[in-house]
């Protein structure tokens, strides 16, 4: 999610971007956060929106990140929603489910409810989180009578130790940042605390209490309030 500040208006305007290879955007068989911060350096400019607010969740937090580091000029502000720059847990088993989700066969006279049923019970054997199958479904469309998923799984698959990493960086940010974090979650752990203050030194860390990975989902007027105080 992506926040130009517009000191004439009192409301921000808002601009969501799908990713490469996510919901409506092109599919590729690049999947770097270099080639997602190009993506959005070519696009915010083009589009009049620079300097501005940049929120983003998980992967995209890390492009968020990268963008800052390397054009800190079009980032007025950063915000980074449960992710850190320092290698995921291992214990988060994505290969799994990128592989699982491949796995999946969905036979085409189902109805989409009855497909979103059926593959969410297929996943459920490798994916115990609720919300996080949920999300996962919200990937699944018809398209002319056949089933498939929005995201691409085949360059999720193949570029996987990217993206659950960060590319290395010498240079900081020097902006206001702020990493917001899940009180249940475990993508960001205190031992990552040093690596986020020494790329961005005027990091603020804030935890949402009973969050998820999935903070703005589980906790929306809590994760909106913490954007909003930070924005003031």
């Amino acid at each position: 999610m992506w926040m130009p500040e517009l000191p004439a208006s009192p409301t921000p305007q808002v601009l969501t971007v799908d990713a490469r290879n996510h919901g409506d955007s092109p599919h590729s068989p690049d999947m770097s956060y270099e080639a997602m911060s190009q993506d959005l350096q070519d696009l915010l400019p083009q589009l009049g929106l620079v300097p501005c607010v940049l929120i983003g969740h998980s992967m995209g937090g890390r492009t968020a990140m990268l963008l800052a580091l390397q054009r800190p000029e079009l980032v007025e502000r950063l915000i980074a929603v449960d992710i850190s720059p320092v290698e995921s847990p291992s214990s988060l088993n994505f290969p799994n489910y990128v592989a699982a989700m491949r796995a999946v066969d969905i036979p085409d006279a189902a109805s989409l409810s009855s497909a979103r049923k059926l593959v969410d019970e297929k996943l459920s054997c490798v994916i115990q989180s609720i919300s996080m199958r949920q999300f996962l479904l919200t990937n699944l469309v018809e398209v002319d009578g056949h089933f498939m998923w929005r995201m691409n799984l085949d360059a999720l698959a193949q570029h996987l130790d990217k993206i659950l990493n960060f590319p290395p960086r010498r240079e900081t940010y020097s902006g206001p940042s702020l990493f917001l974090l899940g009180g249940n979650s475990q993508f960001v752990l205190p031992s990552h605390h040093p690596e986020i203050r020494r790329l961005f030194p005027r990091a603020q860390m804030q935890t949402v209490p009973n969050a998820s990975h999935w903070v703005h989902s589980d906790r929306p007027q809590d994760f909106m309030a913490a954007v909003r105080d930070f924005l003031a």
